[in-house]
């Protein structure tokens, strides 16, 4: 069996209950492809996630959007893992590029992170990818190796991550990877995997793309050998999220 695609909707700091009620009734209504082709989750807001969840159809799950990186206590404002657990969450995201740039989370911040989230059973979508200055200078894979580096010095199994290589340069921009950057990037993480940490690893992990999926770009991106999936911004508070989720049979033509 081939890795599963995997399409994640990150909602982002976005919704009120009106609009979560609408967005929730879209997907529901939705054709979907089977859960043996296509494994859905959408990340709601922390005050969403229980209405979310109980209202959803079953077969897409939930994710928190982050968490924090020990046991809860005396951290204001903070989510802790345990806390996502109690309400039968079973995803999160952690370290993306909005929070490694607006909030300064380190590379290692985020490994200690996925660590932590791993060792309460949850699963985690890990977040990886270069600034323009960075692409620009050459050094994207050096800068998305060391950020996965500091995720597999603290974890022994990838079994319950899907990394996410997001360009920041095409977050939110409008901008997109080509499916040739992108499956370069995703082919250099696949060979990264099997030089530092072993072939089973490389060869079972899901490595997805995210920075402006469309419901016009995701089949030539889906096409993509080593691009298993998609991590959703904006297009996943609209209709066209549902078109992008069928991407995946893209793998099956």
């Amino acid at each position: 069996m081939g890795r599963k695609f995997f399409v994640g909707g990150n909602w982002k700091c976005n919704g009120t209950t009106e609009d979560v009620k609408k967005i929730v009734a879209t997907l529901n209504a939705g054709e979907l492809p089977s859960t043996d082709i296509v494994e859905v989750v959408v990340s709601p807001p922390f005050v969403f996630l229980p209405t979310v969840k109980s209202e959803l159809r079953p077969e897409i799950q939930v994710a928190a959007q982050n968490c924090w990186v020990k046991k809860g206590g005396a951290f204001t404002g903070e989510v802790s893992a345990e806390m996502l657990v109690n309400l039968g969450v079973p995803w999160v995201i952690l370290g993306h590029s909005e929070r490694r740039a607006l909030l300064n989370e380190t590379n290692e911040f985020v490994g200690d992170k996925v660590a932590y989230a791993l060792s309460q059973g949850l699963k985690v979508i890990a977040c990886v990818g270069e600034t323009l200055e960075q692409r620009e200078a050459g050094t994207t894979m050096k800068v998305v190796a060391e950020q996965t580096k500091a995720i597999a010095d603290k974890i022994s199994s990838w079994d319950n991550v899907v990394l996410a290589y997001e360009p920041v340069w095409a977050i939110g921009t409008g901008k997109v990877a080509s499916p040739a950057q992108a499956q370069e990037v995703h082919a250099g993480l696949r060979k990264w995997f099997e030089e530092n940490i072993s072939a089973d690893v490389a060869a079972t992990t899901r490595i997805i793309y995210g920075g402006s999926v469309s419901g016009s770009n995701c089949k030539e991106l889906a096409g993509q050998p080593d691009v298993d999936g998609f991590l959703v911004g904006g297009a996943s508070l609209k209709p066209e999220f549902i078109d992008i989720i069928k991407a995946a049979e893209v793998k099956c033509a």
